[in-house]
């Protein structure tokens, strides 16, 4: 059948049962990515199948990497710069439509990563077998770059498994599970990563039905008058989490849904349409580029390795315990130090309760539990290939550990602080050997936010710099470096944006008013319940740190607050109530009005403080200090980071709008140096 043929990224093999493996491996890739070119090759050997059918084709990978990561997102930007995409859907579309009609059964062997176009090609075959691998993730994840899937994903998906559980998998982007994946329909079989083939073949050998509830579910929740109902029902708690007008894709997926009927072909002209005018949208753009920022963090290490096993965290608070506990869980041995057993045991029963809602299962948790130990005689520090110091923000006291930890240190091993705030050349003057002195500032909480701060300073060895870039891929983070001047980055840029929200409430703006406006922008939380999450006692610290740095005053409902022991969600009250872990906000007078300048009052300070960052060099470039403050912070994604919004705006409209500010309020909203840049005139990449 394929004889005399040469595959540069498939490899067919027929076995003596007549079932054909399709293995791809797409060639100078570490990953398999759909490109143009690899679907033409399978365009290839589908056709040559339609003539000589086999008895069956198992469509697996040749990565260690997983199944397929999805369509290549590069190429697909080139589509939409020459204004192709939707002929290279429909293309994608033709090619898997004739995958799925081949007269013999078709199954996808998904081992590993299988997202997007990926899972859309899994979804094109008649079955689908997993292994029970952690590292089977299963998902349509499109909606995350402003569109949706359009290579058939949302014309199949709700017909194979009903309509309510696909169009949530396809408006959150969510990872499946290999178990999570069958319980819902989605994958037929389940077993072990050495069995897949196996499995797949003993699937074409054996077909079994879908069970009828499946069935059945899929059939009605896709009658015609079932969906008219449903899709306002979903439109209507997708506007809970995001306006129509910032992320339109979810919007455009139910209602492409609500519209498509028993026709496949029908459903898949509505979807390229309909994905070929989102990939055309400011959003798209912006939510690809936030994509290629990302993956730009994650290969800052390039191919440096960190040498590190064992970690040694000094400070069991939150964040020092939450640091200890995330990188238990990323596989390293960890020891926790305190001053007594009584501050390390909540951090160990916080990490028991993370463990057991990450890994699930006991042969999982059991080991990760025994990576973390309490260690308050510091003895793990002389073992230690990083130690991490998370105390609270006193310079003294740092530089007095400093002095107490180095000497017991190994020679190579990287000394470094979660400082928040405090400038590194001033900290570094402590250390003995400063080249191997960083900071790696986490975020709270640590296991939801991607950012680390990689922090330098003046005298800090690059090499040693590489290591903790590595160091944090390998706990699946996203490193930032930046310069080690007061705030860093992300909360030098955070706190004129949240110390005018508070100035705003001092004056008498309800906080759900200004929670409301910070929220229309595109903020995923309004700055008010940002600082009762954070905690009003290290809102103050930090912004009595960066104060005088900043020109800036604590607002006095800030320090008020502070000084009648209200710090925020952790004791229950601060600028709210809060019960439950939910901020109980008052009711605002249906009569009142807010102030027409609010947004501009609580956006351009920050906007303001990120263009005087990008002046002074805290980042290298600007793409870095977008991709720092939209996962530091999570600036409105969809806007693209300050920088670009500043960007696509107009920096001379934002600079007038920030003028007009300081003859109404005062010197805080001058703008700052670097307004005139050409950096900030500087199309998109």
């Amino acid at each position: 059948m394929f004889e005399g043929l040469r595959f540069q990224h498939w490899q067919p093999a027929r076995d003596a049962d007549g079932i054909v493996v399709l293995t791809l491996d797409r060639a100078g890739s570490s990953v398999n990515a759909l490109s143009r070119a690899v679907l033409d090759e399978l365009s290839e050997i589908v056709e040559r199948l339609s003539f000589e059918p086999p008895k069956g084709v198992v469509v697996r990978s040749g990565k260690n990497s997983g199944f397929i990561v999805g369509a290549d997102i590069k190429e697909f930007e080139s589509f939409e710069k020459n204004g192709t995409v939707q002929d290279a859907l429909e293309n994608g579309q033709r090619i898997f439509l004739r995958l799925g009609r081949l007269p013999c059964p078709t199954v996808a062997a998904i081992h590993g990563v299988c997202m997007g176009g990926g899972t859309e090609l899994a979804l094109a075959c008649r079955f689908r077998v997993a292994s029970r691998d952690a590292s089977t993730r299963i998902a349509l994840p499109e909606v995350k770059l402003g569109i949706f899937p359009g290579w058939g994903g949302s014309a199949r998906l709700p017909r194979l498994i009903g309509a309510p559980a696909a169009l949530e998998l396809m408006l959150t982007g969510r990872n499946a599970s290999a178990e999570n994946a069958k319980s819902l329909g989605l994958v037929d079989v389940l077993t072990s990563p050495e069995l897949l083939v196996e499995a797949a073949k003993e699937l074409i050998r054996h077909p079994r039905s879908r069970p009828l509830q499946q069935r059945a579910m899929a059939w009605v929740t896709n009658l015609w008058p079932v969906r008219q109902v449903l899709a306002p029902i979903m439109v209507k708690q997708t506007a809970t989490k995001a306006r129509k007008e910032q992320y339109p894709a979810p919007f455009a997926l139910i209602e492409t849904w609500r519209r498509g009927g028993p026709s496949l072909a029908q459903r898949l002209k509505l979807e390229a349409r309909a994905v070929a005018k989102l990939a055309a949208t400011p959003t798209a753009h912006n939510l690809i580029r936030v994509f290629f920022l990302q993956e730009r963090l994650k290969g800052l290490a390039g191919g440096a390795e960190h040498g590190v096993k064992h970690v040694h965290v000094v400070g069991a608070g939150v964040m020092g315990g939450d640091i200890a506990a995330w990188c238990a869980l990323r596989g390293f041995e960890v020891t926790l130090q305190d001053r007594e057993m009584k501050f390390v045991q909540p951090a160990l029963d916080r990490a028991k309760d993370m463990f057991t809602k990450k890994l699930k299962t006991p042969e999982r948790i059991a080991p990760a539990l025994a990576r973390l130990k309490a260690d308050v005689e510091g003895n793990g520090i002389a073992d230690a290939d990083l130690t991490i110091e998370a105390i609270y923000e006193n310079a003294e006291a740092k530089e007095t550990l400093y002095r107490n930890t180095e000497p017991k240190m190994k020679a190579d091993a990287l000394l470094a602080t979660n400082t928040s705030s405090i400038p590194l050349n001033e900290l570094r003057k402590t250390v003995d050997k400063p080249a191997r002195f960083l900071g790696l500032h986490y975020f709270n909480p640590v296991a939801l936010m991607p950012l680390v701060e990689i922090v330098r300073h003046d005298e800090l060895d690059p090499a040693c710099e590489k290591r903790a870039l590595a160091f944090c891929k390998a706990l699946d983070k996203l490193p930032v470096p930046v310069a080690g001047t007061p705030g860093f980055l992300v909360n030098r840029i955070l706190m004129p944006y949240m110390l005018e929200a508070a100035r705003a409430y001092s004056e008498g703006v309800p906080g759900p008013v200004i929670d409301k406006a910070a929220k229309r922008f595109g903020m995923p939380m309004g700055p008010i319940e940002l600082i009762d999450t954070v905690g009003l006692d290290v809102a103050a610290s930090v912004g009595a740190e960066l104060g005088p740095f900043l020109g800036l005053d604590i607002p006095p409902s800030l320090e008020e607050l502070v000084k009648g022991g209200k710090r925020g969600k952790k004791d229950g009250e601060g600028f709210y109530k809060w019960q439950d872990g939910r901020p109980q906000k008052p009711e605002v007078d249906p009569t009142y009005a807010a102030p027409d300048d609010l947004e501009d009052r609580l956006i351009l300070p920050l906007l303001n403080e990120a263009v005087a960052c990008l002046a002074d060099k805290v980042v290298d470039d600007a793409d870095l200090l977008d991709a720092g403050v939209i996962f530091g912070t999570g600036f409105a994604p969809f806007r693209g980071g300050p920088i670009q919004h500043i960007r696509d705006t107009g920096a001379p409209a934002l600079k007038a709008r920030l003028e007009t500010l300081v003859q109404k309020y005062g010197t805080r909203f001058t703008p700052r140096p670097g307004w005139d840049s050409t950096a900030l005139a500087a199309p998109a990449n």
